[in-house]
């Protein structure tokens, strides 16, 4: 049976890169040595980075003053290492999410913070609207996916000051003008590779401005100066990043991934909308197209477990919920095909049918 992968993360992969990946795994460029155990200094492996790096930059149509690096520890590192390096005096945070809060909660060890907005009072089930941003802050932080609960910011914010911003799960699934951000990171096990390796891209001359000491491996100077080079970097997870960087401009590069993300969302929500065991969790106008969460309807919560074991004895893997919303979660990252949601769309109807 065809198995398809909907799980949150660490996720789906187009197969070739999973291929390509376990090629160079058995022998790096035919050096008779595996990728898992080469030295990331050996003189093969500087130009995986230097590639990645470039074609980050030309998916994202990057300017100039810009610089990519390769981190560890995820994004939940980054929650830390962004108010270390770009906190002075007050940041201000939208809270639209457990991540967002999580963020949230690690910068008000570095300095003052503003909660913008929140939209917790409803389980974040809604991005906030009509709220503003100080003037006096020294960024605006904001989480542009919520994986857990299904909603995205999915455009540019226009704002007064330089934004921050955790993309972890919706990194090149769309073009983005870097230009509005001092910073953007990702964990890349949601969009673009294995667990193992995060994303940062820095803006150069927004670092060295707070006044504190940093820890010289939390300061971005450090790797950001030695091209991420300064401890060993997780070299397996960077060649698979690279494999995914040449996959996603094969297809068409952002503008195709885009128009992929809203053609698989679409035929989901539609179905969601249209069924009567299910809806959807979230707002309409907020709709996440990455993480797309839905429940039973009421008079039919009896079915929840029933129809996941059906979904899953007809190849679905990883729909359920997050605990915090319960019922189903479909996670449509990149390497989701329209095979896969229709697959998955058969399998709605279908129940329904049968119910």
């Amino acid at each position: 049976m065809k198995k398809y992968n909907f799980n949150a993360g660490p996720s789906m992969l187009p197969r070739e890169v999973i291929e390509n990946t376990a090629k160079q795994i058995l022998d790096f460029n035919g050096s008779g040595l595996s990728l898992a155990e080469i030295s990331h200094r050996a003189k093969d492996f500087q130009p995986v980075v230097d590639e990645a790096e470039a074609l980050i930059k030309e998916l994202l149509d990057m300017p100039k003053d810009y610089s990519v690096i390769f981190l560890g520890g995820g994004a939940s590192l980054e929650f830390c290492m962004v108010p270390y390096n770009f906190l002075e005096k007050k940041a201000a945070y939208l809270n639209t999410g457990t991540w967002a809060k999580k963020a949230l909660k690690e910068a008000k060890l570095f300095g003052e913070v503003v909660e913008v907005a929140s939209s917790a009072d409803a389980n974040y089930t809604y991005i906030p609207k009509g709220w503003t941003c100080p003037a006096d802050v020294d960024y605006l932080h904001i989480t542009t996916n919520n994986t857990i609960y299904g909603t995205e910011i999915r455009k540019d914010l226009d704002v007064p000051v330089p934004m921050i911003a955790d993309m972890s799960s919706d990194i090149f699934s769309r073009p983005v003008d870097v230009s509005k951000y001092n910073c953007i990171y990702a964990g890349a096990q949601k969009n673009l590779s294995m667990a193992g390796v995060t994303v940062v891209i820095i803006k150069n001359d927004a670092l060295g401005k707070v006044s504190r000491q940093i820890p010289t491996m939390l300061d971005y100077r450090t790797h950001v100066d030695k091209g991420s080079m300064f401890n060993t970097p997780p070299v397996v997870p960077i060649y698979c990043a690279l494999e995914n960087l040449r996959w996603i401009k094969k297809n068409g590069g952002l503008e195709a991934t885009d128009k992929r993300a809203r053609e698989r969302a679409d035929i989901l929500y539609t179905e969601i909308d249209r069924n009567k065991l299910f809806h959807g969790t979230v707002a309409t106008e907020d709709r996440s197209v990455m993480n797309i969460c839905f429940v039973m309807n009421e008079e039919y919560a009896d079915l929840e477990k029933p129809f996941l074991d059906y979904a899953i004895s007809n190849g679905m893997v990883g729909i359920k919920g997050h605990r915090s919303v319960g019922g189903f979660r479909a996670s449509c990252y990149n390497a989701q095909t329209v095979e896969g949601v229709q697959a998955l769309v058969k399998c709605m109807k279908d129940f329904e049918a049968q119910h």
